[in-house]
């Protein structure tokens, strides 16, 4: 099952195991329970800590649960975790086998504190870039807490339950037998929406800190270069991110990143967030602003939570997301047939019909990677032509199952009030009214700056974007702003982190100005 390096790679994470892993399966007789208790065997033959019991009782399967002797753990994989969830299975292997979790020692005291009973199912695809974070997260609760239990579920082994729970978009995440969320959270952020005290306590540590010299808003590529040349400028510097890593935690293949070949958004912005650790920065996550004013000589910043962060510098760098069809029916089948994120979401539409709103690279590159499992895709461009890499346009044309429309201005999502059954879109050469009958619907048509709090304070353009000068000056004292979210052209991860080191340096040169003598600011 495993090739020769992984076992290499695995065995030696094994050896810091401290206590016994008890590998408890539940298979049936189907290829995919051979498959997993072949991977099953691999793993034991690899550590004498680690054994293998076809003694579970659970009722989905195939199916196995990890546990040690002595412990109260509640943590089960339903189906195969390979692909994005190999890593998930390797962390809950050590987890579970006594390997102390790499998380501060307050989120572990605030697990282990939780009271009640918690049952966690997660739904997740092999090829999602989301899925890992929620999946990690809940499993090392598992492992902490007796009274949580968490099942992660490959939805493509499951079929008909993922059919039944009308799941269609990953990761989503079942709270004792409810929809608790949907899409990517991290650790925190799932505490923050069951330990209710703990956002109150975290809001008044918040207020109480000292004012920032240079205070970065937001998490991505622009706002990580501005606060590592905020730092090296040994000043105090702070970031304030709804998000660590922003719109690149959900980009599946990074490959125009210079002096990287490849990557993917998830393993850059984890890069991104250590690279920052490694300068004193403070840095605050799950913190989305919605105001900003002047009081004095420092510029205050409002925080949903409730907090104020206070600075002599601001540096806005709120990136962008998704842009939406605005069409009637969309809002309302969301993540029930309505996505935005094929590489995560597509397994779901396994032999299903589905369209491709875009034309671009992003919307090309998507039908594509579709129409390898679903039974058609049907692309759908607005304007005349596509507007994709010619090498895409050819690549998507040679495919059987794939249907490209052009002129067309997409203006219903059609549904039966619980998920997608459609899409009407306008000829816009004939005038004619046509629907395809569907049954999922990628969204592809740019992006949208996260700026709508910003409105009235900055200078924006029609599109909502920060207008900026050379130096990423906006149009208030002493803020300024990088990446997605202004009107610097080519929304590319490198442009991104380029303005981010200029803003952070024009925001140093801006302090040392304002606290320069007289006669030197004369001059």
């Amino acid at each position: 099952m495993l090739d020769a390096n992984i076992k290499s790679q695995l065995k030696t994470y094994l050896e810091r195991l401290t206590r016994p892993v008890v590998i408890v399966a539940s298979p049936n007789d189907t290829p995919k329970s051979a498959e997993m208790m072949a991977l099953l065997d691999d793993i034991a033959g690899l550590s004498d800590k680690v054994s293998v019991e076809t003694t579970g009782t659970a009722e989905r399967r195939p199916s196995f649960a990890l546990t040690s002797p002595g412990q109260d753990i509640h943590l089960t994989f339903a189906g195969l975790p390979m692909g994005h969830e190999f890593t998930s299975l390797v962390l809950a292997l050590l987890q579970t086998g006594g390997y102390p979790p790499k998380v501060e020692q307050e989120i572990v005291n605030q697990i282990r504190d939780l009271q009640g009973d918690f049952t966690f199912e997660t739904y997740f695809s092999q090829s999602c870039q989301n899925c890992p974070d929620v999946v990690q997260a809940l499993n090392l609760m598992a492992v902490l807490n007796p009274g949580v239990r968490h099942v992660a579920i490959d939805g493509s082994d499951f079929q008909s339950e993922v059919e039944a729970r009308q799941v269609m978009s990953v990761p989503t995440i079942y709270l004792n037998g409810k929809v608790f969320g949907q899409g990517r959270m991290g650790l925190e952020e799932i505490l923050s929406k069951i330990d209710t005290s703990a956002g109150e306590k975290e809001a008044a540590k918040l207020a109480a800190k000292e004012a920032f010299e240079v205070l970065v808003i937001g998490g991505g590529p622009a706002g990580a270069a501005a606060a590592v040349y905020a730092a090296r400028k040994g000043i105090r510097t702070g970031v304030a991110a709804e998000r660590f890593g922003g719109q690149v935690l959900d980009t599946m293949s990074i490959e125009n990143l210079i002096s990287v070949p490849h990557t993917e958004g998830p393993k850059l912005a984890q890069a991104l967030e250590t690279h920052v650790k490694e300068y004193d920065v403070d840095i605050m996550n799950l913190q989305k602003a919605k105001g900003i004013a002047r009081n004095g000589d420092l510029l205050e910043v409002a925080l949903e939570s409730g907090a104020t962060l206070k600075a002599r510098t601001v540096i806005l760098s709120t990136g962008a997301r998704w842009r939406q069809t605005g069409v009637p029916g969309e809002d309302q089948y969301r993540n029930k047939g309505v996505t935005y994120c094929p590489h995560c979401d597509g397994p779901l539409f396994k032999g299903k019909r589905v369209a491709v709103i875009g034309g671009g690279n992003s919307g090309v590159e998507a039908a594509i990677d579709l129409a390898g499992i679903v039974s058609h895709v049907t692309l759908i461009e607005f304007d005349g032509k596509l507007r994709a890499d010619e090498v895409l346009q050819r690549k998507l044309r040679s495919l059987p199952n794939a249907e490209i429309i052009t002129s067309a201005q997409t203006t219903e999502v059609k549904g039966d009030g619980s998920k997608v059954t459609g899409i009407v879109y306008k000829d816009r050469t004939s005038g004619d009214i046509r629907e395809v009958p569907l049954e999922g619907i990628f969204v592809q048509i740019g992006l949208l700056p996260n700026t709508d709090w910003l409105k009235g304070v900055v200078d924006l353009t029609p599109r909502g974007e920060i207008i900026v000068d050379a130096h990423g000056a906006t149009s208030m004292e002493g803020v300024f702003a990088a990446g997605d979210c202004t009107t610097a052209p080519y929304k590319q991860i490198v442009v991104a982190m380029g303005a981010g080191a200029t803003s952070a340096l024009a925001a140093f040169d801006y302090l040392i100005r304002a606290t320069a003598p007289a006669a030197e600011k004369a001059a």
